[in-house]
């Protein structure tokens, strides 16, 4: 992956550095996780999941801040490694402790919005009122559907999704000059 003059590594490389990291700052105490780069990631730098055991570190982002990629794989493996101790994998002061012991400074570090490699074709956004989760859809459903989280039936009309349609893009920066706005199944 070439961008901006930058090469990261490939994925056999990141699995080395994984292997180095995990014997150095663990004792090799973190079980084999596949480390892979995702390129639909915008928001975040990296990700895991432990069932399958998957690092996964967002391409865009390492492309303009290479320097932050060996941290941030220190900060899913340190998730790993109290994942396999049976501790709580989150931001806990264990988490913290770890962190401090690895030599990093911050649970978080700021690398801004990747821009999308292109454009998206989403066009609907569902949203529960209730629960304020929100879908992306390239189409309008043709039937009415109501929110997975707050209901585990197939359809249940307590539970509504708003559909919204996106009219306009710009740059975040950019202020609003018209939001046009779909409640329900309205055109």
């Amino acid at each position: 992956m070439q961008s901006l003059g930058t090469v990261l590594p490939d994925v056999s490389e990141l699995q080395l550095l994984f292997a180095q990291l995990n014997n150095e700052c663990f004792g090799g105490e973190i079980p084999a996780h596949r480390i892979a780069y995702n390129g639909r990631f915008a928001n975040l730098a990296g990700r895991i999941t432990y069932k399958p055991p998957l690092i996964e570190l967002s391409p865009k982002h390492f492309e303009r801040h290479p320097e932050a990629l060996r941290e941030t794989l220190l900060h899913e493996m340190i998730h790993a490694w109290l994942f396999a101790r049976g501790a709580d994998p989150g931001h806990t002061a264990a988490f913290k402790k770890k962190m401090r012991d690895v030599g990093l400074r911050s649970i978080y570090h700021d690398l801004g919005t990747a821009v999308p490699r292109r454009e998206s074709t989403k066009r609907f956004i569902l949203r529960c009122d209730r629960c304020t989760m929100e879908l992306l859809r390239k189409r309008r459903p043709s039937a009415p559907v109501s929110c997975g989280r707050c209901s585990s039936r197939r359809y249940d009309a307590r539970y509504p999704l708003r559909i919204y349609e996106i009219v306009e893009m710009r740059p975040a920066d950019e202020p609003a000059v018209a939001a046009h706005r779909l409640p329900g199944r309205s055109r």
